[in-house]
Protein backbone atom coordinates (compact mmCIF):
# COMPACT_ATOMS: atom_id res chain seq x y z
CA UNK A 1 0.00 0.00 0.00
CA UNK A 2 1.48 3.28 -1.52
CA UNK A 3 2.10 5.96 1.68
CA UNK A 4 -0.43 8.85 2.14
CA UNK A 5 1.33 12.37 2.27
CA UNK A 6 -0.92 15.16 3.24
CA UNK A 7 0.43 18.50 1.32
CA UNK A 8 -0.97 21.50 2.91
CA UNK A 9 0.45 24.57 0.85
CA UNK A 10 -1.56 27.97 -0.08
CA UNK A 11 0.34 28.33 -3.62
CA UNK A 12 -1.08 26.83 -6.33
CA UNK A 13 2.23 26.16 -8.33
CA UNK A 14 4.41 24.96 -5.68
CA UNK A 15 1.35 22.57 -4.48
CA UNK A 16 1.41 21.20 -8.18
CA UNK A 17 4.92 20.58 -8.16
CA UNK A 18 5.21 18.72 -4.81
CA UNK A 19 1.70 17.06 -5.71
CA UNK A 20 3.12 15.66 -9.31
CA UNK A 21 6.39 14.95 -7.73
CA UNK A 22 5.09 12.70 -5.20
CA UNK A 23 2.86 10.97 -7.23
CA UNK A 24 4.96 10.17 -9.86
CA UNK A 25 7.16 8.71 -7.15
CA UNK A 26 4.22 6.45 -6.11
CA UNK A 27 2.80 8.00 -2.89
CA UNK A 28 -0.65 8.54 -2.37
CA UNK A 29 -1.12 12.28 -2.41
CA UNK A 30 -3.57 14.90 -0.32
CA UNK A 31 -4.35 18.52 -1.07
CA UNK A 32 -4.82 21.22 1.02
CA UNK A 33 -4.45 24.93 0.42
CA UNK A 34 -4.75 26.22 4.34
CA UNK A 35 -4.91 25.01 7.51
CA UNK A 36 -8.52 24.66 8.35
CA UNK A 37 -8.70 22.09 5.52
CA UNK A 38 -5.50 20.15 6.83
CA UNK A 39 -7.14 19.64 10.44
CA UNK A 40 -9.94 18.02 8.75
CA UNK A 41 -8.16 15.79 6.61
CA UNK A 42 -6.44 14.89 9.40
CA UNK A 43 -6.87 10.94 10.32
CA UNK A 44 -4.47 7.77 11.11
CA UNK A 45 -4.12 6.71 7.53
CA UNK A 46 -1.73 9.48 6.72
CA UNK A 47 2.29 8.92 6.98
CA UNK A 48 3.86 12.54 6.09
CA UNK A 49 2.54 15.87 6.63
CA UNK A 50 4.36 18.46 4.10
CA UNK A 51 3.38 22.19 5.53
CA UNK A 52 3.62 25.40 4.31
CA UNK A 53 4.93 27.99 7.26
CA UNK A 54 3.54 30.83 6.02
CA UNK A 55 -0.38 30.50 4.83
CA UNK A 56 -3.30 32.95 5.53
CA UNK A 57 -5.57 32.23 8.29
CA UNK A 58 -4.31 29.01 10.59
CA UNK A 59 -0.55 29.56 10.31
CA UNK A 60 1.58 26.52 9.80
CA UNK A 61 2.87 26.56 13.32
CA UNK A 62 -0.40 26.99 14.66
CA UNK A 63 -1.51 23.75 12.60
CA UNK A 64 1.47 21.89 13.37
CA UNK A 65 0.74 22.81 17.46
CA UNK A 66 -2.44 21.36 16.68
CA UNK A 67 -2.12 18.26 14.71
CA UNK A 68 0.33 17.37 17.35
CA UNK A 69 -2.08 17.68 20.08
CA UNK A 70 -3.47 14.19 18.50
CA UNK A 71 -0.61 12.44 16.43
CA UNK A 72 3.27 11.64 15.97
CA UNK A 73 2.56 11.80 12.17
CA UNK A 74 6.21 13.61 11.06
CA UNK A 75 5.67 16.80 10.06
CA UNK A 76 8.28 18.50 7.13
CA UNK A 77 7.88 22.48 7.14
CA UNK A 78 8.07 24.38 3.95
CA UNK A 79 9.58 28.19 4.95
CA UNK A 80 10.43 30.74 1.84
CA UNK A 81 12.64 32.19 4.55
CA UNK A 82 16.40 30.81 5.25
CA UNK A 83 16.36 32.42 8.96
CA UNK A 84 17.32 30.66 11.98
CA UNK A 85 14.56 31.98 13.54
CA UNK A 86 12.39 30.35 11.85
CA UNK A 87 13.17 27.42 11.69
CA UNK A 88 13.17 26.78 14.71
CA UNK A 89 10.03 28.08 15.43
CA UNK A 90 8.84 25.55 13.35
CA UNK A 91 10.96 22.58 15.24
CA UNK A 92 9.93 24.09 18.40
CA UNK A 93 6.36 23.88 17.26
CA UNK A 94 6.80 19.92 17.00
CA UNK A 95 7.74 19.70 13.40
CA UNK A 96 10.46 16.86 12.05
CA UNK A 97 12.47 19.02 9.67
CA UNK A 98 12.08 21.42 7.24
CA UNK A 99 13.18 22.25 3.92
CA UNK A 100 13.93 25.32 2.38
CA UNK A 101 11.76 26.87 -0.87
CA UNK A 102 13.00 27.11 -3.46
CA UNK A 103 13.72 23.10 -3.13
CA UNK A 104 15.22 20.31 -5.46
CA UNK A 105 13.06 17.22 -6.48
CA UNK A 106 16.19 15.33 -4.74
CA UNK A 107 16.10 17.01 -1.70
CA UNK A 108 12.04 16.61 -1.26
CA UNK A 109 12.66 12.94 -2.37
CA UNK A 110 15.19 12.56 0.49
CA UNK A 111 14.05 14.22 3.19
CA UNK A 112 10.42 12.44 2.42
CA UNK A 113 11.95 8.86 2.53
CA UNK A 114 14.08 9.76 5.83
CA UNK A 115 10.51 10.69 7.42
CA UNK A 116 8.74 7.82 6.15
CA UNK A 117 11.02 5.15 6.99
CA UNK A 118 11.37 6.37 10.57
CA UNK A 119 7.80 6.86 10.85
CA UNK A 120 7.41 3.23 9.16
CA UNK A 121 10.04 1.49 11.88
CA UNK A 122 7.64 3.45 14.72
CA UNK A 123 4.44 2.07 13.10
CA UNK A 124 5.25 -1.42 12.33
CA UNK A 125 5.50 -2.42 16.58
CA UNK A 126 4.99 -6.24 17.21
CA UNK A 127 4.53 -8.62 19.95
CA UNK A 128 7.34 -8.83 22.10
CA UNK A 129 8.14 -8.76 25.67
CA UNK A 130 8.28 -5.25 26.63
CA UNK A 131 11.54 -4.18 28.58
CA UNK A 132 12.10 -0.34 29.82
CA UNK A 133 14.67 1.79 30.38
CA UNK A 134 14.19 3.75 33.90
CA UNK A 135 16.09 6.58 35.35
CA UNK A 136 14.64 9.09 38.17
CA UNK A 137 11.01 9.45 37.72
CA UNK A 138 11.32 8.13 34.07
CA UNK A 139 10.07 5.25 32.72
CA UNK A 140 10.89 4.63 28.30
CA UNK A 141 9.98 1.71 26.36
CA UNK A 142 12.90 0.46 24.52
CA UNK A 143 10.72 -0.68 21.77
CA UNK A 144 8.29 2.26 21.00
CA UNK A 145 7.32 6.04 21.85
CA UNK A 146 5.75 4.68 25.15
CA UNK A 147 7.52 7.12 27.90
CA UNK A 148 5.74 7.47 31.78
CA UNK A 149 6.62 9.81 34.32
CA UNK A 150 5.59 9.16 38.02
CA UNK A 151 2.15 7.46 36.22
CA UNK A 152 1.97 10.32 33.62
CA UNK A 153 2.32 9.15 29.75
CA UNK A 154 4.00 12.00 28.32
CA UNK A 155 3.27 12.68 25.10
CA UNK A 156 6.91 12.92 23.12
CA UNK A 157 7.59 13.03 19.23
CA UNK A 158 9.80 10.20 17.45
CA UNK A 159 12.87 12.11 17.48
CA UNK A 160 12.64 13.38 21.20
CA UNK A 161 11.83 10.26 21.78
CA UNK A 162 14.60 8.50 19.89
CA UNK A 163 17.01 11.18 21.80
CA UNK A 164 15.66 10.64 25.12
CA UNK A 165 16.31 6.51 24.41
CA UNK A 166 20.01 6.99 23.24
CA UNK A 167 20.87 8.96 26.12
CA UNK A 168 19.28 6.60 28.68
CA UNK A 169 21.05 3.67 27.62
CA UNK A 170 24.39 4.24 28.36
CA UNK A 171 24.62 6.87 31.73
CA UNK A 172 26.56 9.43 32.09
CA UNK A 173 28.08 8.76 28.41
CA UNK A 174 28.86 12.44 26.81
CA UNK A 175 27.29 12.35 23.39
CA UNK A 176 28.13 15.03 21.10
CA UNK A 177 25.62 17.17 19.36
CA UNK A 178 27.44 15.38 16.00
CA UNK A 179 26.94 11.93 17.59
CA UNK A 180 23.37 11.96 18.57
CA UNK A 181 22.15 13.92 14.95
CA UNK A 182 24.15 10.75 13.19
CA UNK A 183 22.51 8.19 15.29
CA UNK A 184 18.97 9.62 15.70
CA UNK A 185 18.25 11.53 12.26
CA UNK A 186 20.73 8.84 10.72
CA UNK A 187 22.11 11.64 8.31
CA UNK A 188 25.73 13.21 7.58
CA UNK A 189 26.36 15.77 10.25
CA UNK A 190 26.80 19.86 9.54
CA UNK A 191 27.41 22.81 11.23
CA UNK A 192 23.94 23.72 10.86
CA UNK A 193 23.06 20.15 12.59
CA UNK A 194 23.53 21.57 15.47
CA UNK A 195 20.75 24.31 16.18
CA UNK A 196 18.58 21.23 14.96
CA UNK A 197 19.72 19.08 18.00
CA UNK A 198 19.84 21.88 20.33
CA UNK A 199 16.08 22.71 19.54
CA UNK A 200 14.87 19.23 20.15
CA UNK A 201 16.69 18.92 23.53
CA UNK A 202 15.10 22.29 24.36
CA UNK A 203 11.67 20.91 23.70
CA UNK A 204 12.70 17.38 25.15
CA UNK A 205 13.65 18.70 28.10
CA UNK A 206 10.35 21.09 28.72
CA UNK A 207 8.55 17.79 28.63
CA UNK A 208 10.06 15.68 30.83
CA UNK A 209 12.25 18.03 33.21
CA UNK A 210 10.70 19.53 36.88
CA UNK A 211 12.25 22.94 35.80
CA UNK A 212 14.01 23.07 32.33
CA UNK A 213 16.31 25.70 33.13
CA UNK A 214 17.80 23.48 36.05
CA UNK A 215 17.63 20.04 33.97
CA UNK A 216 18.35 16.78 35.79
CA UNK A 217 17.71 13.98 33.14
CA UNK A 218 19.61 15.87 30.11
CA UNK A 219 22.75 17.86 31.46
CA UNK A 220 24.80 20.08 29.28
CA UNK A 221 28.93 19.29 29.49
CA UNK A 222 29.59 22.63 27.67
CA UNK A 223 31.98 22.65 24.76
CA UNK A 224 31.33 18.55 24.96
CA UNK A 225 27.88 17.90 24.52
CA UNK A 226 24.55 16.04 26.78
CA UNK A 227 24.41 13.46 28.93
CA UNK A 228 21.83 11.42 31.00
CA UNK A 229 22.60 12.46 34.21
CA UNK A 230 19.37 11.21 36.83
CA UNK A 231 20.44 7.98 38.12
Amino acid sequence: MAHRILVVEDDQDIGDLLGESLTRAGYEVLRAKDGQRALQLMNDSLDLVILDIMMPGISGIETCQQIRESSNVPILFLTARSSTLDKTEGLLAGGDDYMTKPFSEEELHARVIAQLRRYTIYKEKKEYEETFLVGGKLRVNEEFNDVWKEGQQLKLSDLEYRILKLLMSKRNKIFSAQNIYESVWGEPYFYCSNNTVMVHIRKLRSKIEDDPARPVYIQTEWGRGYRFGAS
